[in-house]
């Protein structure tokens, strides 16, 4: 199929376009780190053995799970598409898999939790995504590194030799061909991830050959030839995903823009974290959405339910202010792009065919200044309310200039109150011609 040209998208792969039109997802991080409460490295950070961490196993029963109202949260955020954690690195599996013992249905919960997921998923029209980790610290046969949490364990490394890859290997893609068989279409496989440039020296990180990552992909694409697939296989392909920051500017290799999807969390942990308390303002989230737009790419915001299966009120109260701006400001995000024009001082603009959008960052003082952009404008508006914004133009024989600036004849100066809109981020509609 045919579709816009891609540098990291080879031109035989399905068609992005729904990717890049819906631009705004969510991620949701949960499982047995979920109860533990402090992160979902856990495991390894406290170098926990599975027999320790099977208290967790034990207890997982989200007696309060509210599947449902996570994604009624994401569909009243403008939100397109949403992605699961099917199996974290702890090696949990959230659905029956034939393959292990050591998943949700064996729990006292006992129900198959990516099943509830799709089928709500599906009940409202958002893209179903599945996060899955390449990496099983659970696993009898995936072999022991610097990461591993047996890594210090001297009887582990005694018996690193009887561990074998080529077994774990063929768990791991077993473990995909049920995700992908038994839950009909899936839009998003998203794999995490390889580290071979990690060196302990008694140890490497894992990569493409550890996986069979080109094989990985190969399975994925013959079992569902629509998906798209993320970066993380180390076979240098796939949707890039900047992981906790973002890019300075839009993402161009070999003259082509490249296809990327920033994630982030709203503290500083993906799953439930009751001690971290870092957390991003709905300003910062906002901002971030609007950035990530407004230069070509896609943000996939997380949320970690809690133990009981649900939203804490930390994520709650940022996922609000987020609801709220959307409900005025949605056709500026979906569906749009980088925009032909410069941004103004302070600002980010996105745009959509014959619509440009305004996103003031700082409310200046009576005036934003665009440059180029004079015979292109027909009129303009206050996103949030629809109130005009009134513009001016110049003579086309005359150039303003002072020590502070230069207006050119093909400018505007848009004229602005001098109080801000009571808008987290005000957005101005600009109708080109």
């Amino acid at each position: 199929m045919r579709h816009p040209s891609y540098s990291n998208w080879p031109d035989e792969y399905h068609d992005p376009s729904w990717f890049t039109h819906d631009r705004w997802g969510l991620f949701i991080h949960f499982g047995l780190f979920s109860l533990a409460a402090r992160h979902e490295w856990l495991m390894t950070t406290e170098q926990i053995t599975p027999e320790v961490y099977q208290q967790y196993f034990d207890h997982f029963n989200p007696d309060k799970l509210a599947i449902s109202t996570w994604l009624d949260e994401a569909v009243q955020a403008g939100m397109k598409y949403v992605v699961l954690t099917t199996k974290h690195h702890e090696g949990f599996a959230l659905w029956d898999s034939d393959l292990t013992d050591y998943k949700v249905t064996n729990t006292p919960f006992k129900q198959d939790i990516v099943r509830i997921y799709v089928d709500e998923a599906r009940k409202r029209g958002l893209k179903v995504g599945f996060y899955h980790s390449l990496i099983d610290w659970h696993h009898p046969d995936f072999t022991l590194d610097g990461l591993h949490p047996l890594r210090n364990q001297k009887e582990a490394r005694e018996l690193m030799d009887k561990r074998d890859m080529t077994v774990y290997r063929t768990y791991l893609k077993g473990q995909i061909t049920e995700l992908l068989t038994r839950y009909g279409k899936i839009d998003y496989m998203w794999y995490d991830f390889s580290y071979p440039h990690r060196d302990w020296g008694w140890s490497k990180g894992k990569g493409e050959k550890d996986w069979d990552g080109y094989g990985i992909e190969t399975l994925t694409r013959q079992l569902q030839p629509h998906i798209l697939i993320n970066d993380r296989l180390d076979i240098k392909r796939g949707i890039r995903t900047p992981e906790q920051y973002q890019p300075e500017q839009p993402i161009i290799e070999n003259g082509k823009p490249v296809l990327w999807e920033a994630c982030q969390t709203l503290n500083e942990s993906w799953g439930y974290d009751r001690y971290n308390s870092n957390w991003k303002s709905v300003d910062q989230i906002l901002k971030m959405l609007i950035d990530t737009v407004s230069k070509g790419g896609n943000l996939l915001l997380n949320i970690g339910p809690n133990a009981r299966g649900l939203i804490d009120q930390p994520s709650q109260a940022r996922l609000d202010g987020v609801k709220e701006w959307m409900r005025y400001h949605e056709r500026s995000i979906i569906g749009c792009g980088p925009s032909q024009f410069s941004d103004p001082l302070d600002c980010r603009l996105t745009q959509k065919d014959d619509r440009l959008y305004v996103h003031v960052f700082s409310w200046p003082f009576r005036h934003i200044h665009m440059k180029g952009i004079k015979e292109h404008v027909r009129y303009a508006q206050f996103l949030h309310d629809g109130s005009e914004v009134f513009f001016e133009t110049f003579d086309p024989n005359q150039v303003i200039t002072s020590t502070e600036t230069t207006i050119g004849p093909d400018d505007i100066v848009l004229d602005l109150p001098v109080v801000q809109p009571k808008v987290t981020v005000p957005v101005i509609e600009i109708f080109l011609k």
